[in-house]
């Protein structure tokens, strides 16, 4: 009598590295009905179904992106395809920040979550109307257009895909509406029991009337006093105004105070994403906790299907993001590795730190015996290679990881996404 195979795959002689584990190195991955059943040294190839080998590559829990946009259609052109950022990209999870609202979260659930191969999570958004195109009309973000009761009501009722709020804190909007807004959100995510993630970095333009008095080197100080522990300061390396770094081009003093407090950090890279800024950032201490790609319909350039004249996001020149390109989360670890930051602390960031951010530490961003199987293969290539960000900035980048497929519950995704960027030699 033949014996069933004790697994259904194995990946082989990959460079395993799961910080929840305290794994780094070489190491087999033996998965089974959809969850990791072993991770140790030559595991037997007979005993799978399946051996893949993947020696030469980085083997990571399944890679969680921090800062999604993937609302498609309802919010405007900020939203990309789910799977497009994910799975196709090499990431199993996605958090999506605050493109649905307690209006829109239903749609987001019925249409977003359900059919998406990717795991899809959500920030709400505090404002009633969510994502929608905000960049064009801050009226949209006005205080009367937040209703806190019906926010917290929509997280509490939605807690299995609601895992914070998403706020803004910038110039643009301190100079119309003061800090009404963000002490709105604030209390929103304390009654919900539920992180805030604040944006920081000029968005909307300012009003008629100009800045109204408020400086936007001032904008955090204002802030940080409303946060509590948990609630996460989003785009550390901003290249705009009202960021981590003032004026001077030094680090306000109240971003330790608030770090020391338990307030954490995400990148958000996307276009607002400054090499010059992250320097003085990390110079100054600033290590990100998290790494969210933050890839949209404005910074993001979507190739047309074959045959399609034009695409679904078309470049606007008279858009502040005008000039689209493309981003990846594995190309923003890149960056990050590029800036010496070390790869353990890059894998912490986009593994196990965004797990415990949404509190789902238990369920992700770990390849542990037991755990759902979705796991990260990335190739890792070594040599000179160009990065770019919007200031036109180039970093010459001697280690530069892409996805090469990724393990959602067991099944197999090839990163075959048409965002990914292409790797430039230097």
């Amino acid at each position: 009598m033949t014996t069933a195979p004790a697994y259904d795959l194995i990946l082989q002689g990959g460079h395993v590295i799961c910080p929840a584990s305290g794994i780094d190195g070489v190491m087999d991955v033996a998965v089974k009905d959809g969850k990791i059943a072993a991770v140790k040294k030559d595991i037997l190839p007979s005993s799978a179904k399946k051996v893949t080998d993947v020696r030469g590559k980085l083997v990571l829990p399944g890679m969680i992106d921090t800062h999604a946009h993937v609302y498609k259609y309802v919010t405007g052109r900020f939203g990309l395809d789910a799977d497009m950022c994910g799975v196709e990209s090499g990431v199993t999870t996605l958090i999506d920040q605050g493109g649905p609202s307690c209006m829109t979260l239903p749609g987001f659930r019925h249409f977003i979550i359900e059919p998406a191969k990717t795991r899809v999570v959500a920030f709400i958004s505090a404002y009633l109307v969510g994502g929608m195109e905000g960049h064009y009309y801050p009226e949209l973000y006005a205080p009367n257009c937040l209703d806190p009761k019906a926010t917290i009501a929509a997280a509490a009722a939605n807690a299995d895909i609601i895992k914070g709020v998403k706020g803004h804190a910038e110039i643009g909007g301190f100079a119309r509406y003061g800090t009404k807004v963000i002490e709105m959100s604030a209390q929103i995510a304390r009654d919900a029991n539920i992180p805030l993630y604040v944006h920081f970095g000029q968005l909307w333009s300012l009003p008629p009337e100009g800045a109204n008095g408020v400086d936007a080197d001032t904008v955090i100080e204002q802030v940080v006093k409303l946060l509590k522990p948990g609630d996460i300061l989003a785009h550390p390396f901003t290249r705009h105004p009202g960021g981590f770094v003032n004026k001077e081009g030094k680090v306000h003093p109240i971003v330790r105070r608030a770090l020391d407090m338990g307030l954490k950090t995400d990148v958000g890279h996307g276009s607002h994403f400054s090499y010059r800024l992250a320097r003085v950032a990390l110079d100054a201490g600033i290590i990100p906790d998290t790494l969210g790609a933050d890839m949209h319909g404005y910074n993001t350039y979507v190739p047309p299907p074959p045959g399609t004249p034009g695409g679904d996001h078309p470049d606007d020149e008279n858009h502040p993001f005008a000039g689209q390109a493309r981003f990846s989360l594995t190309q923003a670890m890149s960056s990050m590795l590029a800036l010496g930051i070390d790869l353990k602390k890059v894998v912490e960031m986009v593994t196990t730190n965004p797990a415990k951010m949404i509190r789902m530490e238990n369920e992700l961003g770990t390849l542990k015996p037991g755990m759902v199987a979705d796991v990260s293969v990335l190739d890792d290539a070594r040599g000179r290679f160009k990065l770019e960000d919007n200031e036109k900035t180039v970093v010459i980048a001697e280690r530069m990881l892409t996805p090469a497929f990724c393990l959602r519950a067991g099944q197999r995704f090839d990163a075959t996404s048409a965002i990914l960027p292409k790797v430039i030699a230097a």
